[in-house]
This record gives structure tokens, sequence and C-alpha cells, in this order.
């Protein structure tokens, strides 16, 4: 006999149901607050991301994430900016908490695979001296 799992949902669940997003309230949303960590932020670059970062005096962490259009069309751009915000999300526990941070992906990013991606952004919060030494 084989064992089957029925569900009585009623409709059929997206593997995206299962995946766990960043929260919203992490994201750097005012225009202002973004223009203060551009104008005033540290800069820190590799061939495939630049991270600009200001203290922000709260207890979190606010992210904004940048694909310009040299990066390619809509698609490609949007599955950039995914891969970063996961290279983020991954590190969020192990962050120091204070901080406003972009993350800008360069040219060639879009060609870059995923463990490049994650490197890059692993180096640069250590580099930023953003991961916090207690949970390294």
């Amino acid at each position: 006999m084989k064992a089957e799992i029925h569900w009585d949902l009623g409709f059929i669940l997206h593997p995206f149901v299962f995946w766990c997003a960043m929260n919203r309230s992490l994201s750097l949303r005012a225009g202002a607050d973004f223009q203060r960590v551009w104008d005033e932020g540290k800069s820190l670059a590799l061939p495939l991301v630049v991270l600009r970062v200001r203290a922000n005096g709260m207890t979190t962490c606010r992210f904004a994430f940048v694909a310009g259009k040299k990066i390619g069309n809509a698609v490609v751009r949007n599955r950039v900016k995914r891969r970063l915000r996961e290279a983020v999300r991954q590190r969020l526990a192990t962050l120091t908490p204070g901080w406003d941070i972009i993350v800008i992906a360069r040219g060639n990013a879009e060609s870059a695979s995923w463990h490049e991606i994650n490197d890059a952004i692993q180096t640069l919060f250590q580099r930023a001296h953003l991961i916090s030494l207690e949970t390294v």
C-alpha cells in the first residue's frame, strides 16, 4: 500500500509558499534615508558588489538593493536582486545591529554564480566590520 498525503485545501501550494523572505521592516524605504546613506555612507567595493554603509542609531539593520540598467533587462535585474537579498538574509543573525546598508550590483553580477555572489557579500560584510564577533 502506497502512502499518500491528502491536502484538503482546494488548491495546490506553490513551492515559493515555503520560502522565507526578508521582513519588510528591514527595508530602507524612505528616500531621504536612502540618500543619506548614499551621500554620507562608507563605500566598499568588489568586482561583483558595492556596499554603502552608514550607522542609523536603531536596533536593527535596514537594507536597500540596487541593480542598474547596465545589469540587463528587468528580469535579469530582479534575479540579481533576489540573489543579493538571499545572501544578506542568510547573514541577518550574524550582523551587528544599527546600520543602514545599500547593496549595489555591478555589471558582471549577472553572470556570476550563486557562490561568487555569496562569497562577495560575506567578504564585504567582514571588511565593513558588520559581522558580530559573538556569532562568528
